[in-house]
């Protein structure tokens, strides 16, 4: 009995905090009225789904859901000053995405350029030094879309929201490409074995090798080598 004499008050201090019951009450009611301004904040930016998304708009979307959060069950946080924080916010956006309409300078600084990843079954090497992008991640990106040698690809596009547009080449049109397949892209040469088709590891250039060579790769100057496949997507 003593024990829990003891241990109730803590208890209860851990479920409801230090406030009387009644904030609970309270809780629920400012729940509802930055709930409603978050759905009407929203309505206000428009109706792109999620994966549609710049980070520009990601970003003022987790702006307003820390805004919306903190006067739920924070006492010291008045409801008033939270929806002067949206107002202030989305007001800011809607300018924001006006100079976006009226400047391309503008559009490019904020949400970035889409930008070309694959050219005629070639990396573009350069795009992928600006970019954060992981070969590993990248290579993944393709396989979920049944690609497994890049030699498949006439255009690979990286979208300002992420995403990855891809262009095929006509079954009759695909190249010898470099393999993306883990068991056949991880085979990497530097001395050449028998004459062949091989793609650069690096950016994916491809070329006809002879045996018991070293080459280097005549646009990036690497020395890995993964034997080329001309294999046709499975759709």
């Amino acid at each position: 009995m003593i024990y829990l004499e003891i241990k109730l008050p803590e208890l209860s201090k851990l479920l409801f905090g230090e406030e009387d019951s009644w904030f609970l009450l309270e809780i629920l009611f400012r729940t509802i009225i930055m709930y409603l301004a978050l759905v009407f904040g929203l309505r206000l930016m428009g109706k792109r789904g999620v994966r549609q998304l710049t980070v520009f708009e990601l970003v003022v979307i987790i702006g307003l859901g820390s805004a919306a959060g903190d006067p739920m069950f924070y006492k010291e946080v008045g409801v008033v000053s939270a929806i002067l924080v949206f107002a202030t916010v989305i007001s800011l956006y809607r300018f924001t995405t006006y100079l976006i309409a009226k400047s391309k300078k503008v559009e490019h600084l904020i949400e970035g350029k889409t930008v070309c990843l694959i050219e005629e079954g070639k990396f573009c090497i350069g795009s992928f030094d600006k970019e954060t992008l992981a070969q590993d991640e990248f290579f993944s990106e393709l396989r979920v879309k049944g690609i497994s040698q890049i030699g498949q690809v006439k255009l690979a596009y990286l979208e300002v929201s992420g995403q990855l547009s891809i262009f095929y080449f006509p079954d009759e049109e695909v190249k010898p490409g470099l393999p993306i397949l883990l068991h056949e892209f991880e085979e990497q040469l530097t001395q050449i074995s028998q004459t062949s088709m091989y793609s650069c590891a690096h950016c994916g250039n491809t070329e006809e090798i002879a045996a018991h060579t070293s080459r280097e790769c005549a646009i990036c100057q690497r020395k890995k080598w993964v034997k080329a496949v001309l294999r046709k997507r499975v759709t």
